[in-house]
């Protein structure tokens, strides 16, 4: 076998279709890279003390939770193209240009919509898998060090899953969103290892437990339902761990240096916002501006309730951190989302629920049922 790497100056920006032949193997693979360059800061750690905390306690949870994306999800309940791959009862309330079409388009069309998000989930997780091993060198404590290189195994699973769906079942995989990779290529650029943990920790992956909750709610494929319930129950160990983490280093800081963490903060949310909205797909599909289908969206009251979810899992915690500083705080309100800050924050650690072995697909297509009779009733769906 001869390794084939190409080396690109950006991201691809086309969609990739798969069709696979039976033959298919490692010759006819291609690696296409994307070089970028990091002055990272590293720390030995020479005290290996094993301290019973809240760190130690996920890095535990961590090994014990383990799951094989392999084995342990049953790629046999994949569905087929030409079945919806959301809900019956949720296309039965669509509005707008996509209730307008012929049925057999409205699903090809919610088919590239599924497959575009699940492609910002992949991308994603790469960059959290980046991110990851970096933390596993420039994190200063042992025990960070260790959940970090706890965390990168998952990440690594995360983005199996999710390629392998993709290629599978979706058939599709999209480009990353221009604003997501902005950030991600911020993150791993800063030499400083605590804006990673906001950047990651805190904020992409905070939305990004709501985005998953959300497709497990509305998705009609079972095997998409269990794959993101492994990745949330992941997800919110890891969400806990900066949280817990950074909310005691953040003390150890001048006034000045935690504004511009906050202002770093408020700055990858406005970004995140801005990814959020997939105007992409819409604008090829419709054949209508982006900049259009953003103000179609933006005024959509279901989006907004949607946008407004997701950061409900993000500002309880930025405050918790301390970084909801005085002068960020007016910034938010012209975001509409200091309501949320003192929403209750999902992120106690409930250690009996992170303790429970996981759950079959039976068992989460019946929660999924419930979460989304319970969000429907809020007017969300």
């Amino acid at each position: 076998m001869t390794m084939k790497i190409t080396v690109v100056d950006n991201p691809p920006v086309d969609p990739r279709e798969f069709d696979l032949p039976e033959d298919f193997n490692e010759k006819n693979i291609e690696d296409i890279v994307e070089i970028f360059n990091t002055p990272l800061i590293g720390h030995y750690n020479w005290d290996y003390t094993d301290a019973d905390t809240r760190i130690k306690k996920l890095y535990e949870l961590g090994k014990k939770l383990n799951w094989d994306g392999s084995i342990d999800l049953d790629w046999s309940k994949g569905i087929k193209k030409g079945q919806a791959p959301v809900k019956a009862e949720l296309i039965a309330r669509m509005e707008g240009p996509l209730a307008a079409l012929p049925e057999e388009e409205r699903i090809e069309y919610m088919w590239h919509d599924t497959a575009w998000s699940l492609s910002q989930f992949l991308h994603g997780e790469q960059g959290a898998l980046l991110v990851a091993s970096q933390l596993v060198s420039c994190a200063p404590t042992y025990q960070a060090k260790l959940y970090a290189a706890s965390q990168t195994f998952d990440e690594a699973r995360h983005v199996e899953v999710f390629a392998r769906y993709l290629k599978e079942v979706s058939g599709v995989e999209y480009p990353i969103n221009k604003n997501l990779k902005s950030l991600i290529d911020k993150i791993l650029s800063d030499p400083r290892w605590d804006l990673k943990f906001i950047g990651m920790q805190i904020i992409i992956e905070g939305l990004a437990l709501a985005a998953f909750q959300t497709t497990k709610e509305t998705s009609n494929c079972a095997l998409l339902r269990q794959l993101v319930h492994y990745v949330i129950r992941d997800e919110a160990r890891h969400v806990t761990f900066g949280v817990n983490y950074l909310e005691e280093f953040l003390t150890t800081l001048s006034e000045e240096e935690v504004e511009d963490r906050a202002m770093f903060a408020y700055e990858a949310c406005v970004v995140m916002r801005d990814r959020i909205i997939n105007t992409e797909l819409p604008a090829r599909w419709f054949n209508i501006s982006e900049e259009e289908i953003r103000e179609m969206l933006v005024n959509n009251d279901t989006q907004d309730m949607f946008t407004n979810l997701l950061f409900s899992r993000v500002m309880p915690n930025l405050k918790r951190i301390g970084l909801l500083t005085d002068k960020v705080l007016p910034l938010y309100e012209k975001l509409n989302l200091t309501s949320y800050m003192d929403a209750e924050s999902e992120f106690e650690i409930d250690w009996a629920e992170l303790n429970k072995p996981l759950e079959s697909s039976k068992e989460i297509d019946q929660q999924s049922e419930k979460e989304l009779a319970a969000h429907t009733a809020q007017g969300l769906f």
